[in-house]
Protein backbone atom coordinates (compact mmCIF):
# COMPACT_ATOMS: atom_id res chain seq x y z
CA UNK A 1 0.00 0.00 0.00
CA UNK A 2 3.02 2.54 1.31
CA UNK A 3 4.52 1.34 -2.73
CA UNK A 4 1.23 2.57 -4.15
CA UNK A 5 1.49 5.69 -2.24
CA UNK A 6 4.75 6.26 -3.48
CA UNK A 7 4.36 5.29 -6.83
CA UNK A 8 1.18 7.63 -7.06
CA UNK A 9 3.25 10.58 -5.52
CA UNK A 10 5.77 10.75 -8.18
CA UNK A 11 3.14 10.34 -10.47
CA UNK A 12 1.33 13.30 -9.73
CA UNK A 13 5.13 15.36 -9.12
CA UNK A 14 5.89 14.33 -12.94
CA UNK A 15 2.62 15.49 -14.74
CA UNK A 16 3.03 18.61 -13.02
CA UNK A 17 6.77 19.03 -14.11
CA UNK A 18 5.64 18.70 -17.40
CA UNK A 19 2.63 20.77 -16.90
CA UNK A 20 5.14 23.34 -15.85
CA UNK A 21 7.26 22.97 -18.66
CA UNK A 22 4.69 22.92 -21.54
CA UNK A 23 3.50 26.55 -19.57
CA UNK A 24 7.28 27.82 -19.66
CA UNK A 25 7.64 27.23 -23.86
CA UNK A 26 3.60 28.52 -24.52
CA UNK A 27 4.98 31.86 -22.49
CA UNK A 28 8.38 31.99 -24.41
CA UNK A 29 6.31 31.62 -27.51
CA UNK A 30 3.99 34.27 -26.55
CA UNK A 31 6.66 36.75 -25.30
CA UNK A 32 8.42 36.14 -28.92
CA UNK A 33 5.40 36.92 -30.58
CA UNK A 34 4.28 39.61 -28.69
CA UNK A 35 7.89 41.47 -29.68
CA UNK A 36 7.22 40.35 -33.08
CA UNK A 37 4.28 42.62 -33.15
CA UNK A 38 5.03 45.57 -30.90
CA UNK A 39 1.86 47.55 -28.89
CA UNK A 40 0.24 48.81 -31.56
CA UNK A 41 -0.66 52.01 -28.87
CA UNK A 42 1.55 55.14 -29.62
CA UNK A 43 4.54 56.08 -27.63
CA UNK A 44 3.68 59.61 -27.87
CA UNK A 45 1.04 61.94 -29.48
CA UNK A 46 1.88 64.83 -31.99
CA UNK A 47 5.14 64.00 -32.22
CA UNK A 48 7.37 65.61 -34.95
CA UNK A 49 8.98 62.72 -37.47
CA UNK A 50 11.87 63.29 -39.61
CA UNK A 51 11.66 60.15 -42.30
CA UNK A 52 14.23 59.26 -44.95
CA UNK A 53 15.91 56.38 -47.04
CA UNK A 54 18.81 54.46 -47.45
CA UNK A 55 18.77 51.90 -50.17
CA UNK A 56 22.23 52.12 -51.91
CA UNK A 57 25.68 50.59 -50.38
CA UNK A 58 27.48 52.52 -48.36
CA UNK A 59 29.87 54.85 -50.45
CA UNK A 60 30.13 58.54 -50.38
CA UNK A 61 26.84 59.72 -51.96
CA UNK A 62 25.29 57.39 -49.00
CA UNK A 63 27.41 59.41 -46.52
CA UNK A 64 26.37 62.48 -48.11
CA UNK A 65 22.43 61.76 -48.31
CA UNK A 66 22.60 60.96 -44.26
CA UNK A 67 24.78 63.63 -43.43
CA UNK A 68 22.51 66.45 -45.40
CA UNK A 69 19.30 64.50 -43.79
CA UNK A 70 20.20 64.48 -40.04
CA UNK A 71 21.63 68.27 -40.17
CA UNK A 72 17.92 68.55 -41.14
CA UNK A 73 16.50 66.94 -38.94
CA UNK A 74 18.31 68.69 -36.05
CA UNK A 75 17.68 72.07 -37.37
CA UNK A 76 13.89 71.16 -37.21
CA UNK A 77 13.81 70.03 -33.76
CA UNK A 78 12.09 66.62 -34.47
CA UNK A 79 11.68 64.29 -31.77
CA UNK A 80 11.98 61.16 -33.92
CA UNK A 81 14.14 60.26 -36.76
CA UNK A 82 12.87 57.22 -39.00
CA UNK A 83 15.68 55.66 -41.48
CA UNK A 84 14.19 52.91 -44.03
CA UNK A 85 17.01 51.05 -44.70
CA UNK A 86 17.89 48.33 -47.19
CA UNK A 87 21.64 48.17 -48.17
CA UNK A 88 24.38 45.14 -48.73
CA UNK A 89 27.40 47.19 -47.55
CA UNK A 90 29.96 49.13 -48.46
CA UNK A 91 33.02 50.79 -47.41
CA UNK A 92 34.14 50.94 -43.41
CA UNK A 93 34.74 54.21 -43.69
CA UNK A 94 31.78 55.89 -45.02
CA UNK A 95 29.93 53.09 -42.54
CA UNK A 96 31.76 54.68 -39.34
CA UNK A 97 31.14 58.57 -40.06
CA UNK A 98 27.46 57.27 -40.56
CA UNK A 99 27.16 55.73 -37.71
CA UNK A 100 28.75 58.39 -35.29
CA UNK A 101 26.53 60.84 -36.87
CA UNK A 102 23.48 58.69 -35.84
CA UNK A 103 24.68 57.83 -32.33
CA UNK A 104 25.52 61.74 -31.65
CA UNK A 105 21.74 62.88 -33.30
CA UNK A 106 19.99 64.76 -30.04
CA UNK A 107 16.28 62.94 -31.54
CA UNK A 108 15.19 59.33 -30.91
CA UNK A 109 16.78 57.79 -33.75
CA UNK A 110 14.71 54.75 -35.55
CA UNK A 111 15.54 52.13 -38.17
CA UNK A 112 13.45 49.82 -40.37
CA UNK A 113 15.92 47.01 -42.03
CA UNK A 114 13.56 46.39 -45.43
CA UNK A 115 15.56 43.26 -46.34
CA UNK A 116 18.89 43.48 -46.02
CA UNK A 117 21.24 45.21 -43.12
CA UNK A 118 24.19 42.95 -44.47
CA UNK A 119 28.09 44.41 -43.33
CA UNK A 120 27.93 48.01 -43.20
CA UNK A 121 24.73 48.39 -43.15
CA UNK A 122 24.59 46.28 -39.20
CA UNK A 123 26.76 48.76 -37.96
CA UNK A 124 24.40 51.57 -39.35
CA UNK A 125 21.23 49.68 -37.74
CA UNK A 126 23.32 49.06 -34.21
CA UNK A 127 23.67 52.53 -34.23
CA UNK A 128 20.05 53.44 -33.76
CA UNK A 129 18.17 53.98 -30.90
CA UNK A 130 15.54 51.32 -31.95
CA UNK A 131 16.07 48.93 -34.30
CA UNK A 132 12.80 47.26 -36.13
CA UNK A 133 12.53 44.74 -39.01
CA UNK A 134 10.37 43.44 -42.07
CA UNK A 135 9.26 39.93 -42.15
CA UNK A 136 12.08 38.02 -43.72
CA UNK A 137 14.62 40.47 -43.47
CA UNK A 138 18.58 39.59 -42.30
CA UNK A 139 21.45 41.43 -40.53
CA UNK A 140 24.80 40.85 -39.89
CA UNK A 141 27.17 39.28 -42.20
CA UNK A 142 29.68 42.41 -40.95
CA UNK A 143 33.26 40.67 -41.93
CA UNK A 144 35.34 43.14 -43.48
CA UNK A 145 36.33 42.31 -47.22
CA UNK A 146 38.77 43.68 -49.79
CA UNK A 147 38.43 44.24 -53.57
CA UNK A 148 38.13 40.64 -54.51
CA UNK A 149 35.53 40.05 -51.82
CA UNK A 150 37.89 37.80 -49.76
CA UNK A 151 38.20 38.84 -46.01
CA UNK A 152 40.81 41.69 -45.42
CA UNK A 153 43.76 41.05 -42.38
CA UNK A 154 42.86 40.73 -38.82
CA UNK A 155 43.89 43.93 -37.88
CA UNK A 156 40.98 45.06 -40.08
CA UNK A 157 38.48 42.75 -38.69
CA UNK A 158 39.40 43.57 -35.27
CA UNK A 159 38.85 47.51 -35.78
CA UNK A 160 35.14 46.44 -36.94
CA UNK A 161 34.46 44.30 -34.36
CA UNK A 162 35.17 46.75 -31.49
CA UNK A 163 33.64 49.50 -33.53
CA UNK A 164 30.45 46.43 -33.49
CA UNK A 165 31.15 46.05 -29.93
CA UNK A 166 31.34 49.44 -28.88
CA UNK A 167 27.78 50.37 -30.81
CA UNK A 168 26.29 47.26 -29.41
CA UNK A 169 26.95 47.93 -25.39
CA UNK A 170 25.81 51.66 -26.14
CA UNK A 171 22.59 50.79 -27.26
CA UNK A 172 21.96 47.75 -24.53
CA UNK A 173 22.54 45.65 -27.51
CA UNK A 174 24.21 42.04 -26.54
CA UNK A 175 28.24 43.40 -27.74
CA UNK A 176 29.06 39.32 -28.64
CA UNK A 177 26.39 39.12 -30.72
CA UNK A 178 27.61 41.73 -32.24
CA UNK A 179 31.09 40.69 -32.49
CA UNK A 180 29.90 37.15 -33.87
CA UNK A 181 28.58 38.99 -37.37
CA UNK A 182 32.24 39.99 -37.81
CA UNK A 183 33.93 37.28 -36.62
CA UNK A 184 33.65 33.57 -37.39
CA UNK A 185 35.66 32.15 -34.70
CA UNK A 186 33.22 33.44 -31.74
CA UNK A 187 31.07 30.63 -30.84
CA UNK A 188 27.68 31.50 -28.58
CA UNK A 189 26.34 28.05 -27.12
CA UNK A 190 22.49 28.30 -28.90
CA UNK A 191 23.23 30.78 -31.47
CA UNK A 192 26.02 30.16 -33.37
CA UNK A 193 28.89 27.81 -34.16
CA UNK A 194 32.59 28.16 -34.51
CA UNK A 195 33.81 29.09 -38.69
CA UNK A 196 30.40 30.86 -39.41
CA UNK A 197 29.76 34.54 -39.31
CA UNK A 198 26.40 35.16 -37.56
CA UNK A 199 23.62 36.91 -39.53
CA UNK A 200 19.58 36.70 -37.95
CA UNK A 201 16.69 36.36 -39.50
CA UNK A 202 14.22 38.63 -38.80
CA UNK A 203 12.52 36.19 -36.28
CA UNK A 204 16.08 35.19 -34.49
CA UNK A 205 16.94 38.69 -34.00
CA UNK A 206 13.68 39.34 -31.99
CA UNK A 207 14.03 36.20 -30.17
CA UNK A 208 17.58 36.99 -28.94
CA UNK A 209 16.47 40.72 -28.49
CA UNK A 210 18.70 42.33 -31.06
CA UNK A 211 15.58 43.59 -32.76
CA UNK A 212 12.81 45.61 -30.95
CA UNK A 213 10.13 44.40 -33.24
CA UNK A 214 8.49 43.26 -36.37
CA UNK A 215 6.50 46.36 -38.49
CA UNK A 216 5.66 45.65 -42.30
CA UNK A 217 6.45 48.95 -43.70
CA UNK A 218 7.42 52.73 -42.06
CA UNK A 219 4.17 54.14 -42.03
CA UNK A 220 3.53 50.93 -39.39
CA UNK A 221 6.55 52.40 -37.39
CA UNK A 222 5.24 56.09 -37.50
CA UNK A 223 1.77 54.75 -36.01
CA UNK A 224 3.72 53.64 -33.49
CA UNK A 225 5.85 55.67 -32.17
CA UNK A 226 3.13 58.54 -32.27
CA UNK A 227 -0.81 59.63 -32.57
CA UNK A 228 -1.15 62.25 -35.03
CA UNK A 229 2.06 63.02 -35.70
CA UNK A 230 3.78 66.04 -37.64
CA UNK A 231 6.04 63.80 -40.52
CA UNK A 232 8.76 66.05 -42.57
CA UNK A 233 10.07 63.67 -45.15
CA UNK A 234 13.53 64.14 -46.74
CA UNK A 235 13.53 65.30 -50.45
CA UNK A 236 17.01 65.23 -52.72
CA UNK A 237 17.23 68.52 -55.42
CA UNK A 238 18.40 67.89 -58.74
CA UNK A 239 22.12 68.91 -57.59
CA UNK A 240 22.06 66.10 -54.60
CA UNK A 241 21.29 63.61 -57.39
CA UNK A 242 23.89 64.59 -60.05
CA UNK A 243 26.36 64.90 -57.06
CA UNK A 244 25.24 61.44 -55.83
CA UNK A 245 25.69 59.99 -59.49
CA UNK A 246 29.29 61.64 -59.90
CA UNK A 247 30.07 59.96 -56.75
CA UNK A 248 29.72 56.86 -57.18
CA UNK A 249 32.96 54.97 -58.03
CA UNK A 250 32.24 53.73 -61.03
CA UNK A 251 30.88 57.22 -62.09
CA UNK A 252 34.84 58.71 -60.60
CA UNK A 253 36.29 55.93 -62.10
CA UNK A 254 35.42 56.49 -65.71
CA UNK A 255 36.33 60.52 -64.91
CA UNK A 256 39.79 59.71 -63.94
CA UNK A 257 40.28 57.65 -67.43
CA UNK A 258 38.75 60.46 -69.40
CA UNK A 259 41.77 63.09 -67.15
CA UNK A 260 44.62 60.65 -68.26
CA UNK A 261 43.12 59.78 -71.63
CA UNK A 262 43.40 63.57 -72.04
CA UNK A 263 46.53 64.27 -70.72
CA UNK A 264 48.17 61.05 -72.73
CA UNK A 265 46.38 62.60 -75.93
CA UNK A 266 47.98 66.02 -75.27
CA UNK A 267 51.25 64.36 -74.97
CA UNK A 268 51.30 62.88 -78.10
CA UNK A 269 49.39 65.54 -80.21
CA UNK A 270 50.63 68.46 -78.53
CA UNK A 271 48.42 71.43 -79.53
CA UNK A 272 45.39 69.67 -80.69
CA UNK A 273 43.95 71.41 -77.64
CA UNK A 274 41.04 69.50 -78.03
CA UNK A 275 42.03 66.36 -74.90
CA UNK A 276 43.75 68.89 -72.40
CA UNK A 277 39.98 70.05 -72.37
CA UNK A 278 38.49 67.24 -72.16
CA UNK A 279 40.91 66.43 -69.25
CA UNK A 280 40.28 69.62 -67.85
CA UNK A 281 36.63 68.94 -67.73
CA UNK A 282 36.40 65.61 -66.41
CA UNK A 283 38.43 67.07 -63.42
CA UNK A 284 36.11 69.57 -62.86
CA UNK A 285 33.21 66.92 -62.96
CA UNK A 286 35.76 64.74 -60.25
CA UNK A 287 36.37 67.27 -58.15
CA UNK A 288 33.07 69.62 -57.72
CA UNK A 289 31.45 66.61 -55.88
CA UNK A 290 34.11 65.38 -53.53
CA UNK A 291 34.76 69.02 -52.36
CA UNK A 292 31.03 69.20 -52.07
CA UNK A 293 30.97 66.37 -50.32
CA UNK A 294 34.13 67.03 -48.13
CA UNK A 295 36.34 64.26 -49.06
CA UNK A 296 38.65 66.91 -51.39
CA UNK A 297 40.51 69.72 -49.80
CA UNK A 298 41.77 72.77 -50.95
CA UNK A 299 45.24 71.41 -51.18
CA UNK A 300 44.49 68.33 -52.70
CA UNK A 301 42.89 70.25 -55.67
CA UNK A 302 45.56 72.53 -55.72
CA UNK A 303 48.45 69.69 -55.96
CA UNK A 304 46.45 68.08 -58.80
CA UNK A 305 46.46 71.78 -60.73
CA UNK A 306 49.85 72.32 -59.78
CA UNK A 307 50.39 68.79 -61.60
CA UNK A 308 48.94 69.63 -64.83
CA UNK A 309 50.65 72.67 -64.67
CA UNK A 310 53.76 70.98 -64.34
CA UNK A 311 52.56 68.84 -67.21
CA UNK A 312 52.18 71.91 -69.23
CA UNK A 313 55.54 73.38 -68.86
CA UNK A 314 56.86 70.17 -69.82
CA UNK A 315 54.74 70.10 -73.58
CA UNK A 316 54.83 73.60 -74.61
CA UNK A 317 58.08 75.60 -72.56
CA UNK A 318 60.77 72.44 -72.26
CA UNK A 319 59.97 69.87 -74.63
CA UNK A 320 60.81 66.61 -73.75
CA UNK A 321 59.62 64.41 -70.58
CA UNK A 322 62.05 65.39 -68.16
CA UNK A 323 61.90 65.92 -64.15
CA UNK A 324 58.54 68.58 -64.60
CA UNK A 325 56.59 65.66 -66.13
CA UNK A 326 57.84 63.28 -63.91
CA UNK A 327 56.47 65.32 -61.08
CA UNK A 328 53.36 66.44 -62.35
CA UNK A 329 52.49 63.24 -62.72
CA UNK A 330 53.16 62.41 -58.93
CA UNK A 331 51.13 65.15 -58.28
CA UNK A 332 48.15 64.49 -60.42
CA UNK A 333 47.87 60.73 -59.05
CA UNK A 334 48.53 62.46 -55.58
CA UNK A 335 45.90 64.51 -55.59
CA UNK A 336 43.04 62.56 -57.50
CA UNK A 337 44.24 59.47 -55.02
CA UNK A 338 43.77 61.64 -51.83
CA UNK A 339 40.88 63.40 -52.64
CA UNK A 340 39.40 59.70 -52.27
CA UNK A 341 40.64 59.40 -48.40
CA UNK A 342 38.58 61.27 -45.26
CA UNK A 343 41.86 62.54 -44.33
CA UNK A 344 42.26 65.75 -42.25
CA UNK A 345 45.01 67.49 -44.20
CA UNK A 346 48.09 65.44 -42.37
CA UNK A 347 45.86 63.22 -40.37
CA UNK A 348 45.56 59.91 -41.44
CA UNK A 349 44.40 58.47 -38.45
CA UNK A 350 40.93 57.12 -39.87
CA UNK A 351 42.18 55.75 -43.32
CA UNK A 352 43.74 52.60 -43.34
CA UNK A 353 46.28 51.04 -45.50
CA UNK A 354 43.25 49.14 -47.06
CA UNK A 355 41.41 51.99 -47.52
CA UNK A 356 44.80 54.03 -49.08
CA UNK A 357 45.75 51.27 -51.20
CA UNK A 358 41.88 50.99 -52.73
CA UNK A 359 41.98 54.51 -53.77
CA UNK A 360 45.77 54.28 -55.73
CA UNK A 361 45.01 51.40 -56.93
CA UNK A 362 41.13 52.80 -58.87
CA UNK A 363 43.90 55.63 -59.92
CA UNK A 364 46.71 53.29 -61.81
CA UNK A 365 43.56 51.25 -62.96
CA UNK A 366 42.76 54.60 -64.35
CA UNK A 367 45.90 55.51 -66.16
CA UNK A 368 46.50 51.91 -67.58
CA UNK A 369 42.91 52.13 -68.95
CA UNK A 370 43.22 55.74 -70.93
CA UNK A 371 47.44 54.45 -72.03
CA UNK A 372 45.46 51.23 -73.36
CA UNK A 373 42.31 52.97 -74.96
CA UNK A 374 44.55 55.90 -76.81
CA UNK A 375 46.83 53.03 -78.09
CA UNK A 376 44.18 50.64 -79.53
CA UNK A 377 40.87 53.62 -80.78
CA UNK A 378 43.82 56.68 -80.54
CA UNK A 379 44.20 56.51 -84.04
CA UNK A 380 40.70 55.82 -85.23
CA UNK A 381 39.83 58.73 -82.75
CA UNK A 382 41.84 61.39 -84.51
CA UNK A 383 40.49 60.07 -88.30
CA UNK A 384 36.30 59.51 -86.98
CA UNK A 385 34.65 62.48 -88.89
CA UNK A 386 32.98 63.45 -85.05
CA UNK A 387 36.71 64.19 -83.89
CA UNK A 388 37.29 66.31 -86.65
CA UNK A 389 34.37 68.49 -86.28
CA UNK A 390 35.60 69.99 -83.37
CA UNK A 391 38.92 70.63 -85.26
CA UNK A 392 38.82 73.77 -87.54
CA UNK A 393 38.87 72.72 -91.31
CA UNK A 394 38.04 75.73 -92.96
CA UNK A 395 39.82 76.58 -96.17
CA UNK A 396 41.31 80.02 -96.21
CA UNK A 397 42.58 81.09 -99.91
CA UNK A 398 45.96 83.02 -100.13
CA UNK A 399 44.07 85.24 -101.85
CA UNK A 400 42.41 86.80 -99.19
CA UNK A 401 45.81 87.52 -96.84
CA UNK A 402 45.88 83.90 -95.27
CA UNK A 403 49.67 81.70 -95.86
CA UNK A 404 49.33 78.33 -95.66
CA UNK A 405 52.47 76.32 -94.99
CA UNK A 406 50.82 72.59 -95.35
CA UNK A 407 52.41 72.17 -98.77
CA UNK A 408 55.74 73.24 -96.94
CA UNK A 409 55.82 70.87 -94.18
CA UNK A 410 54.31 67.80 -96.67
CA UNK A 411 57.52 68.80 -98.35
CA UNK A 412 59.55 68.18 -95.30
CA UNK A 413 58.66 64.35 -95.32
CA UNK A 414 61.70 62.12 -96.11
CA UNK A 415 64.28 64.87 -95.36
CA UNK A 416 66.80 64.75 -93.05
CA UNK A 417 67.72 66.98 -89.58
CA UNK A 418 68.23 66.87 -86.21
CA UNK A 419 66.61 66.75 -82.87
CA UNK A 420 67.34 70.04 -81.08
CA UNK A 421 65.80 68.89 -77.63
CA UNK A 422 64.74 65.39 -76.39
CA UNK A 423 62.23 64.03 -78.19
CA UNK A 424 60.38 61.93 -75.61
CA UNK A 425 57.13 61.86 -77.31
CA UNK A 426 57.18 65.36 -78.73
CA UNK A 427 59.83 68.39 -78.76
CA UNK A 428 61.04 69.96 -81.53
CA UNK A 429 63.78 68.95 -84.46
CA UNK A 430 65.79 71.74 -86.82
CA UNK A 431 66.12 70.89 -90.84
CA UNK A 432 68.29 72.68 -93.04
CA UNK A 433 67.92 75.54 -90.25
CA UNK A 434 64.70 75.56 -89.61
CA UNK A 435 63.16 74.77 -86.24
CA UNK A 436 59.85 72.53 -86.27
CA UNK A 437 57.68 70.66 -83.78
CA UNK A 438 57.69 66.91 -84.17
CA UNK A 439 56.28 64.07 -82.48
CA UNK A 440 58.47 60.43 -82.68
CA UNK A 441 56.89 57.66 -83.94
CA UNK A 442 57.22 55.40 -80.88
CA UNK A 443 60.76 55.66 -79.32
CA UNK A 444 62.10 58.34 -77.63
CA UNK A 445 65.25 60.39 -79.12
CA UNK A 446 67.47 62.55 -77.14
CA UNK A 447 68.77 65.91 -78.27
CA UNK A 448 71.67 65.79 -80.99
CA UNK A 449 70.41 62.24 -82.58
CA UNK A 450 70.02 62.68 -86.57
CA UNK A 451 66.74 62.27 -87.89
CA UNK A 452 64.36 61.64 -90.44
CA UNK A 453 60.63 62.95 -91.61
CA UNK A 454 58.89 59.95 -91.94
CA UNK A 455 54.89 61.60 -92.54
CA UNK A 456 53.01 64.72 -92.14
CA UNK A 457 49.82 64.15 -90.70
CA UNK A 458 47.13 66.17 -88.24
CA UNK A 459 49.70 69.36 -88.50
CA UNK A 460 52.62 67.57 -86.80
CA UNK A 461 55.72 66.20 -88.27
CA UNK A 462 56.23 62.47 -87.14
CA UNK A 463 60.04 61.67 -86.99
CA UNK A 464 62.17 58.44 -86.24
CA UNK A 465 65.58 58.20 -85.37
CA UNK A 466 68.37 57.51 -87.88
CA UNK A 467 70.64 55.39 -86.06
Amino acid sequence: MNLQRIISICCTFLLLGLGLVHAQENTLDSLVESNATPSPLPLSTGAKIYQFKLHEAIFPAAWRTVKKAMEEAEQQEVDYIVLHLNTYGGAVDMADSISKKILDAKATTVVLVDNNAASAGALISLSCDSLFMVQAASIGAATVVNQTGEQAPDKYQSYMRSKMRAVAEAKGRDPMIAEAMVDDRIVIPGIIDSAKTLTFTTTEAIKHGFCDGQFNNVEDVIKHLSDAPQIISYSSSWTDRIVQFLLHPMVSSLLMLVIFFGIYGELQTPGVGFPIMAAISAGVLYFAPHYIDGLAQHWEIALFVVGLVLLAIEVFVIPGFGVAGVLGIIALVAGLTLSLLRNDFLDFSIVDLDMASSALLRVLLSIGGSILMLILLGGKLMESPSFKKMILEETQDKSEGYSVKSAQYVGLVGKKGVAITDLRLAGKIEIDGERYDAVTSGSYIDAGTEIIVTSYKENSLTVQSIT
